[in-house]
C-alpha cells in the first residue's frame, strides 16, 4: 500500500512540475498530505512528518535566500561584465568553446563535492555570459550538472559515502576503481558538449544570424572605454572571499551569505533608501526558492516520514521475476536514472542497494558489482532529480523551472549513463 501511494504521489508530482502548469510549491505541499491522509496517517503525525522535513531543510533555505540577494546585487552593480567581455573577446564568440569550458569550469568547481557551492560559483559568473550570447541557459545547467554528476563519484561528495557505509567498507577503497570512469565521463560529457555546442550555435544562427552581434557589441563598449563598475575590485575580492569560506567550511553557508550581503550593502550603497531598494529588486526571487526549498522539505519530511520511500524502493526490487534477477544489478543500474525521480539519494543507497546486493549475492553476483553497477547508472542523474536541494538552488539563481529542465537534460543525461554503465562493464568493474 505505501509503496502504490508513494508511487503515485511521486509521478503526479512529477507530472505537475513537467507541464509547468502551477508553481513547485503547490504540489510539493498538496499531494503528500493527501498521500499520508489516504495511507492512515493522522495530521499529527503529518505535522511531526513536517516539522522534521523542514529542519532538514531550514539551513538550505536560508542559504538560498541570503545567495540569491548577494549574486543578484553583484550582477546589478556590474561585478561579472568585465569578465563576461574578455570571456567573449577570448572565445570570439564561439558557442562550441563556451560549452566546452562550462564542463571544465564546472567540474573544478565540484573539486569540493558540494553541489550547492558549485552552483553558486557557476551559475552567476556563466549566466550572463549565455544570455548575451543568446544561448539556452537550459544547456547550461545540462552542462553544469553533468559534469558536478561525474565529479559527485569523489569519495567526499555524498554517495559513495553512503554506498561505503552500506558494504561496511572504507570508502578510499571503493572510490579508487572508479577514477578511469570518472575520466571517461568527463570526455562524454565534453564530447556531449561539442555536439550539443554544435546544434546549440546553429539554433542561433537560425534565429539571428550569426553571433557576431554580439562581438561587435562588446568591441563597441570597448572603444568606448566605458568606465569599470564602481567597487569593482572590492566585489570581485569580497566574492574570492565568499568562495573561499564557502570550500572551507568554517562558518554555515548561510552565515557567509547574510555578512557578506550586509557589507556589499553598506559599501556599494550609500543611504537606507537605496539598500531596501536593492533587497526588494531581488527579494521576489528570494523568496520564491525560500518557498520551494521549504514546501520540498515538507515534501521529503513526509514521504521518508509515513515510510513510502523505503517502501517503493524495497518493494520494487520484490517484484522482479526471478528470470531476470541474476541481472538485477545491470538492470538497477540501467534504470539509475528514471530512479532519481522517484528516490532521495538515502533512499537509493540506503533502502534500495541493500535489498539489491542480497538478491545479487544469493546469484553469485558481487557486493561490489551490484555497487558499482547502482553507482554509475544513478549518479550521472544527481542534478537532474526533484529530490537534490542543490537543484533547486541553481533553477533559483538561473531563473528556470525543474519540468523544463528534466525534458531538456534526462535523456542526455541517461544516455551518458548507459555508455558509462557499459564501459564499467567492458572494462570489468561490473
Amino acid at each position: 500500500m505505501l509503496s502504490i501511494v508513494g508511487f503515485i504521489t511521486i509521478v503526479i508530482i512529477v507530472a505537475i512540475l513537467l507541464r509547468g502548469k502551477t508553481i513547485p510549491i503547490i504540489p510539493l505541499i498538496i499531494i503528500p498530505i493527501i498521500a499520508a491522509l489516504v495511507t492512515g496517517f493522522g495530521l499529527a503525525d503529518i505535522g511531526g512528518f513536517f516539522t522534521e522535513g523542514a529542519e532538514k531543510v531550514m539551513n538550505v533555505a536560508i542559504m538560498f535566500i541570503f545567495a540569491i540577494l548577494y549574486f543578484g546585487l553583484m550582477q546589478q552593480v556590474g561585478l561579472f561584465d568585465p569578465l563576461i567581455n574578455r570571456m567573449i573577446q577570448i572565445t570570439q564568440g564561439n558557442v562550441v568553446t563556451i560549452s566546452v569550458g562550462t564542463v571544465i569550469i564546472a567540474a573544478i568547481a565540484h573539486l569540493d563535492g558540494s553541489g550547492a557551492s558549485t552552483f553558486l560559483i557557476t551559475i552567476p559568473a556563466l549566466l550572463p555570459l549565455y544570455q548575451r550570447m543568446k544561448m539556452n541557459p537550459y544547456f547550461m545547467l545540462l552542462l553544469i550538472g553533468g559534469s558536478a554528476s561525474i565529479m559527485n563519484m569523489l569519495p567526499w561528495a555524498g554517495p559513495l559515502g553512503r554506498a561505503a557505509a552500506v558494504l561496511e567498507m572504507n570508502v578510499t577503497e571503493l572510490w579508487r576503481p572508479l577514477i578511469p570512469i570518472q575520466v571517461i565521463g568527463m570526455l562524454l560529457m565534453i564530447g556531449l558538449a561539442i555536439f550539443l555546442g554544435l546544434m546549440e550555435k546553429r539554433r542561433i544562427e537560425r534565429k539571428y544570424g550569426s553571433t557576431s552581434f554580439v562581438i561587435e557589441e562588446v568591441k563597441e563598449q570597448v572603444s568606448k572605454k566605458e568606465e569599470k563598475p564602481k567597487f569593482l575590485w572590492f566585489n570581485l575580492l569580497l566574492t574570492i572571499l565568499v568562495v573561499i569560506m564557502l570550500v572551507w567550511g568554517v562558518l554555515p553557508a548561510g552565515l557567509v551569505f547574510m555578512i557578506a550581503l550586509s557589507i556589499a550593502l553598506i559599501v556599494n550603497f550609500s543611504t537606507a533608501d537605496e539598500q531596501n531598494e536593492t533587497i526588494r529588486k531581488h527579494a521576489g526571487n528570494a523568496l520564491t526558492m525560500g518557498t520551494i526549498i521549504l514546501a520540498a522539505g515538507s515534501f521529503l519530511g513526509i514521504l521518508t516520514g509515513t515510510g513510502m520511500l523505503d517502501s517503493i524502493a524495497t518493494d520494487t526490487v520484490k517484484i522482479i521475476p526471478n528470470a531476470i534477477s541474476p541481472y538485477i544489478h545491470l538492470i538497477i543500474g540501467f534504470l539509475g536514472m528514471p530512479f532519481d525521480l522517484l528516490l532521495s539519494t538515502d533512499a537509493y543507497y540506503f533502502a534500495l542497494l541493500p535489498v539489491a546486493e542480497q538478491i545479487g549475492l544469493t546469484f553469485g553476483i558481487p557486493s561490489l558489482s551490484t555497487t558499482y553497477a547502482m553507482i554509475v547508472g544513478n549518479i550521472v542523474g544527481t542534478f537532474v532529480s526533484p529530490f537534490s536541494p542543490a537543484l533547486w538552488l541553481a533553477l533559483g539563481l538561473a531563473g528556470l523551472e525543474m519540468g523544463k529542465h528534466i525534458r531538456y537534460s534526462f535523456f542526455w543525461l541517461w544516455g551518458v549513463s548507459i555508455v558509462l554503465l557499459i564501459v564499467s562493464y567492458i572494462m570489468g568493474l561490473i
